[in-house]
């Protein structure tokens, strides 16, 4: 029988928030990341290590007898949360949460120890538009070597492996090396996506692709909201802390009632989103929705905190309109500052905006949800 999330943080889940933070605030200050997505290397491969091998990061999700620190979606959701809040440029979503999900759907134990270690980035050769459940592309598998392109690959650019479907049903895993990434316009410079293209590359079956492409992408829209929810908190903060030194007419301008409003509406909004945002990674941590994503003895009950696939829909139904209103608040009541490129406020925005299409939209999630609850439209 469900029980009620637990929708509070642990003691141990703010000792990682703290650790995470204060390695971020040393080695992610928003100037280099404007740097970096300046250039033509925007991830801080550095940072990576730190995360991954340093503190053990990418391993969280990895059972300990696989290589990993087996942790939880919790505690994933958490390091999302503090690196949203820092829109730091590290394939942290897409190799230790969607790669490694796609790897622990498949049992294939070396890579994903390989993964776990941080070692070796892994990406799963999806477009990162798609939301669980679609269908997505695949390539065509002949004799062992897979032929055919790729759109849309978020962190192909420093992928070491990467996770590609293919028509046969495979999941192959294939070498960056034996493949050609080409860098795509992106918004959101600090996660750029790439093209794939594959002509005969060699490719290791490691498992079958639906069900761990659904299992990532699941894992991904619900640990996508906490990452959304540390952008938007870090907002929100530092919004509230320019308006209370910022001064028109000799008083600060966070005093005025209209923008009162605006930050208090904006607050009920955060508050909302961590709730949505920790019942999705309670939920994935729980596992209690069946592994085929239907609906189970309880799944049309939209009461039921433990079903993933609910919580998750409900999570990234709210999350992106949430992320997007805070950034766009702060561009302006920042004295709408949208061409000043030295501000990190583009930063926040962009990367909310390209996550408001990540994994699903808020609309394609809705549309989910009311399958998922038998709410169908008149």
């Amino acid at each position: 029988m469900s029980t009620q999330p637990d929708l509070l943080y642990s003691e141990e889940e703010e000792a990682l928030r703290a650790a995470v933070r204060d390695l971020l605030t040393d080695h992610c200050e928003a100037a280099g990341v404007i740097a970096r997505a300046e250039s033509d290397a925007p991830h801080d491969l550095a940072l990576w290590k730190a995360l991954a091998d340093g503190m053990g990061l990418a391993g969280l999700l990895v059972p300990e007898d696989k290589g990993g620190q087996g942790a939880t979606h919790r505690e994933a959701a958490v390091v999302l949360e503090e690196l949203g809040r820092a829109v730091a440029p590290v394939p942290y979503l897409t190799s230790a949460v969607v790669a490694t999900e796609a790897l622990l759907a498949c049992g294939d134990d070396d890579l994903l120890g390989r993964l776990a270690s941080g070692r070796t980035i892994g990406v799963l050769a999806v477009a990162l538009h798609l939301a669980p459940g679609a269908p997505f592309p695949a390539v065509r598998c002949e004799n062992g070597a897979l032929h055919g392109e790729l759109t849309g690959i978020a962190d192909a650019a420093v992928a070491d492996v990467l996770l590609v479907p293919a028509e046969d049903g495979g999941l192959y895993a294939v070498d960056a090396d034996a493949v050609t990434v080409t860098g795509q316009v992106s918004l959101d410079l600090t996660r750029p996506v790439a093209t794939v293209r594959l002509d005969g590359a060699p490719g290791r079956r490691v498992g079958d692709a639906d069900g761990a492409v659904r299992r990532a992408l699941r894992a991904a829209a619900g640990l996508l909201a906490s990452e959304q929810l540390g952008l938007a908190d870090r907002t929100l903060t530092e919004t509230v802390r320019y308006l209370k030194e910022r001064k028109q007419f000799n008083r600060p301008v966070g005093g005025f009632q209209a923008l009162k409003h605006r930050l208090a509406q904006l607050w009920l909004e955060v508050v909302n989103l961590r709730a949505a945002a920790r019942a999705a990674a309670d939920a994935l941590a729980r596992g209690e929705s069946p592994a085929d994503g239907g609906h189970g003895a309880n799944g049309g009950d939209s009461g039921n905190g433990g079903d993933v696939d609910v919580a998750v829909a409900v999570a990234q139904a709210y999350a992106a309109p949430v992320a997007v209103h805070a950034a766009e608040e702060a561009l302006q009541l920042h004295g709408g500052i949208g061409m000043t490129w030295e501000h990190p406020v583009h930063l926040y925005l962009k990367r909310a905006k390209a996550d408001s299409i990540a994994y699903g939209t808020a609309g394609a999630h809705r549309e989910a949800l009311a399958g998922l609850v038998d709410l169908q439209a008149p």
